[in-house]
């Protein structure tokens, strides 16, 4: 069977709802086997209909068990779901425990549910390389809510944003004291946060930090007092707008509750996933986030942000295999050596001249799309 019969007979199997159809498609375009950017083109118009909910946070969260959680509560909703979750790779053996689909042993034989694990194979950011891949994928088979559950970053790793529409950081009461809260990185992706483990001592505690976080990171509490000059009296006759401004924690609470505000305040949950404790309550507040991002055209502008991402990711790859995997090019730059290893030229100067020199062999001519 021809290349092109096998991507007909699986587009086939795929249209018909096949849940193998969907299990080989994402392994073409994880492995990137022949004729997977052909097979993505193909299902390319049918994506952009899910809610992607990314579910980030450090390790030992309780992201799996919050995700089976909010996996069935969104089956109880009668809404298909698609679960991606990524693994870490060993440095040394390059195999992953890939132990998520036990871990959601609850949700995992739904017919209305498809889970796929991957490792992340080196890749940085906490997905895997092909992470968005698997998700258009998931997608264009008519999952409604896909679930991308990541590795367990730091305050750096924060592809999660790059991929979801809506980002959920998890959290728990040992994840930090209140400087953390104020740090960058992981902290400001975040469209909803979760305190899991709330039974713990502690829980309270981390909800009133990152609130007020927020409060202090929005400015609501600031703008509410007056300059330099004093007391703005104007504040006086508004209780609530007083108690706002002296409480950056309670203004950063009532924001995340307006559901007409212009602009979106991440709410602060506290959960028990173990005991699908919080979890009504987190699918309300994924839903009023859903909401938002319709209402205020946020929506389209991050899903246009992941389309020209993923150009420029695709690009990039094209770009760096063609050009390493190049015999030519390999012999032209070990004839520089020499001279890089005495010092008579630049490794920036020979960066552009193997630009220059092979600028030609990057283009292709455009091929129409099958």
């Amino acid at each position: 069977m021809t290349e092109r019969a096998r991507l007909e007979r699986l587009l086939a199997d795929f249209a018909a709802g096949r849940p193998a159809a969907l299990a080989r498609a994402i392994s073409v375009v994880e492995d990137h086997r022949p004729g997977f950017d052909q097979l993505l083109a193909r299902l390319h118009a049918q994506t952009g209909r899910a809610r992607r909910i990314g579910i980030t946070g450090p390790p030992g969260a309780g992201k799996s068990t919050l995700t089976t959680a909010l996996c069935r509560a969104l089956r109880e909703a009668g809404r298909t779901v698609g679960i991606v979750c990524v693994d870490p790779t060993s440095p040394f053996s390059g195999g992953a425990l890939l132990g998520d689909r036990i871990r959601m042993e609850q949700v995992a034989l739904d017919p209305g549910v498809f889970i796929r694990s991957m490792a992340t194979r080196g890749s940085l950011g906490g997905l895997a390389r092909a992470t968005r891949e698997a998700c258009d994928v998931l997608d264009a088979f008519g999952k409604e809510v896909i679930l991308i559950e990541t590795v367990g970053v730091g305050q750096s790793e924060l592809d999660v944003a790059r991929t979801a529409d809506t980002t959920l950081v998890v959290l728990t009461p040992e994840s930090g004291d209140s400087i953390q809260t104020l740090k960058a990185g992981v902290m400001e992706i975040a469209d909803c946060f979760v305190v899991n483990k709330a039974d713990r001592p502690g829980a309270d505690r981390l909800k009133h930090d990152i609130e007020l976080m927020l409060g202090l990171r929005g400015g609501g509490a600031a703008a509410s007092l007056a300059g330099h000059h004093g007391v703005d009296l104007s504040a006086l006759g508004d209780r609530d707008a007083l108690r706002d401004a002296m409480n950056p924690a309670r203004a950063a609470r009532a924001a995340a509750r307006d559901e007409e505000a212009e602009d979106w305040t991440p709410p602060v949950l506290t959960a028990v996933a173990a005991r699908s404790e919080g979890i009504t309550e987190l699918v309300a507040a994924l839903d009023r986030h859903g909401r938002y991002l319709d209402r205020s055209g946020e929506l389209r502008r991050r899903r246009r942000a992941r389309l020209k991402d993923r150009v420029i990711d695709a690009t990039e790859q094209k770009m760096q295999d063609r050009l390493w995997r190049d015999a030519a090019t390999q012999a032209w730059l070990d004839a520089r050596l020499d001279a890089l290893e005495v010092g008579a030229v630049a490794p920036f100067d020979v960066a552009d001249a193997l630009l220059a020199e092979h600028a030609s062999r990057l283009a292709t001519p455009a091929r129409a799309f099958p």
